[in-house]
């Protein structure tokens, strides 16, 4: 059938076309069916049919599709196509059929080059979800998400990278880390994300003080010039079945567990790295509740990283409360300045900066074993970090010369204060993350919340706990509201309760 093209400039992530009702009755498509459109170029693509919004005769084209047919005018040739096989694929998973290396590859590839639907895409994630996967099978998807993208090879080696499992706010660790491990010879190009669910990722905060946006090739060159790099691992084309992946799973909110090891260990593969750390909090309020969960994924991430011939260790490290005491793109980026300006900083952000920094610097052989952590905190006194930051920001076109006073914070501010005397006994960490971000983190780069008291910390009736800053009047509204209904920070006296005795004997 031949169909005049009418380009839509909307992108849908997917390979998709629009039949009028006529039409596809006529070619004998159904909605979810695939056609074939044979012009210049050829190329398949998921139908959806419409009684008014293209005539007969016409091919409604999404951004994905006109990419392909920028010669638009031009009539093409339409005819049904044959589901992919990733589908049969995909229907083996979902009845825990075994499934070949080939048949991941496929599907991978397909996910890559937007061949299937969202349905398709969900009933894949939700197939892995609920029913898992082998070891083989993680192994042959993240070898297929590592080889469908862009990959960097170093001339020189060991290559270091690290990953938070994250879900702790204020996670701002890999701001010290990188520059510590490169000041110390090491080469580490820290390809990060941006927050989905968070009040900021790293992408995010790097992005305070310098472009995160550079090509694979763009990495690389920075990584070797100046021994680190902090970027958005979004713009690399580095295992870009990830981000499709991650834009059906959002709504479903779900995070399969397989998923994610190949997902995290994709990108470490996909850099060429050697020695990989991985943090992993734990704490109720965090994505792994507990220490045994932790050993579990740990255990599964070290096995993984074997198979691919990757060095990992695994750091399990305290998620209950927040790291430091800022949450939001730059008010975490001052607390960090500052501690590699002058060492000013909580013990929380320092200690685990330093014993994550330590464990690579061990890794790497820039340490010997149990000494990482005392030549990680040296290297923060001395202002070898801070040296080795100014050079990665300038590397990436940002000011080098910036200080942590001359980043700005969100100009509308409200205080929340304690109720009673007593201590801080408890964090919501998923609450604080919210606050922050119904102020506006992490696209309002000033937006967030300062935690003046932790865990432990005595207050005193109408002292303020916690400031929360914002760079548009409403949305500090918004947030005030959340803060005051969820109270995310628990304040309680050390008597607890008064259990009376008896005086005397009767």
């Amino acid at each position: 059938m031949q169909l005049k093209l009418e380009p839509f400039n909307i992108k849908i992530g997917q390979h998709k076309v629009l039949l009028n009702v006529v039409d596809a009755r006529e070619l004998g498509v159904n909605p979810g069916d695939r056609v074939r459109i044979r012009g210049h170029e050829s190329l398949s693509a998921i139908v959806d049919t419409t009684d008014d919004m293209v005539p007969p005769g016409t091919l409604g084209i999404f951004y994905e599709v006109y990419e392909h047919f920028r010669d638009w005018d031009k009539p093409v040739e339409v005819v049904p196509a044959y589901r992919s096989k990733s589908v049969s694929v995909i229907k083996r998973l979902m009845d825990k059929k075994p499934v070949m290396q080939d048949d991941i590859k496929i599907l991978v590839n397909d996910i890559v080059e937007e061949n299937l639907s969202d349905i398709e895409l969900s009933a894949f994630i939700t197939s892995s979800y609920i029913h898992g996967m082998t070891d083989d099978e993680v192994e042959w998807l993240t070898r297929a998400m590592i080889e469908s993208g862009d990959t960097i090879e170093f001339d020189t080696h060991p290559i270091m990278d690290k990953h938070s499992i994250g879900g702790v706010p204020g996670n701002k660790i890999s701001l010290l880390v990188v520059p510590i491990v490169a000041a110390n010879g090491l080469l580490i190009p820290k390809t990060s994300s941006r927050a989905i669910t968070g009040a900021g990722g790293t992408a995010d905060l790097m992005e305070v003080l310098c472009p995160v946006e550079f090509s694979s090739q763009e990495v690389k060159e920075i990584t070797e010039k100046v021994g680190g790099a902090l970027v958005w691992g979004g713009a690399t084309n580095i295992a870009p079945a990830d981000d499709k992946l991650i834009r059906v799973e959002y709504p479903l909110s779900i995070d399969p567990y397989y998923q994610m090891l190949a997902s995290i260990m994709a990108k470490k593969g996909a850099i060429g790295a050697d020695n990989v750390v991985m943090d992993i909090p734990v704490g109720p309020s965090t994505k792994v509740p507990s220490v045994q969960e932790g050993q579990k994924l740990a255990r599964d991430l070290i096995n993984l990283g074997h198979r691919l011939g990757m060095n990992v260790e695994c750091a399990i490290t305290y998620g209950s409360s927040p790291i430091g005491r800022k949450v939001g793109p730059s008010l975490e980026v001052r607390e960090a300045m500052k501690v590699l300006e002058s060492m000013e900083g909580p013990n929380s952000l320092i200690e685990k900066s330093a014993a994550i920094a330590g464990i690579l610097l061990e890794m790497g052989g820039a340490a010997p074993r149990e000494r990482g952590k005392e030549i990680a905190l040296e290297t923060l006194r001395s202002g070898k970090a801070l040296e080795k930051m100014r050079q990665i920001i300038e590397a990436q076109g940002g000011d080098p010369n910036i200080k942590s006073d001359d980043i700005q914070v969100g100009q509308y501010t409200a205080d929340i204060f304690a109720s009673a005397d007593g201590y801080v006994i408890e964090f919501d960490n998923k609450w604080i993350i919210e606050i922050a971000r119904l102020a506006g983190a992490p696209n309002d780069k000033g937006a967030g919340v300062s935690i003046h008291k932790k865990m432990g910390e005595a207050v005193r009736k109408g002292d303020s706990i916690l400031t929360i800053y914002a760079e548009k009047e409403f949305k500090l509204e918004n947030a005030l509201t959340t803060a005051q209904r969820t109270n995310p920070i628990i304040v309680e006296g050390m008597l607890l309760r008064r259990i009376p005795g008896t005086y005397g004997f009767q």
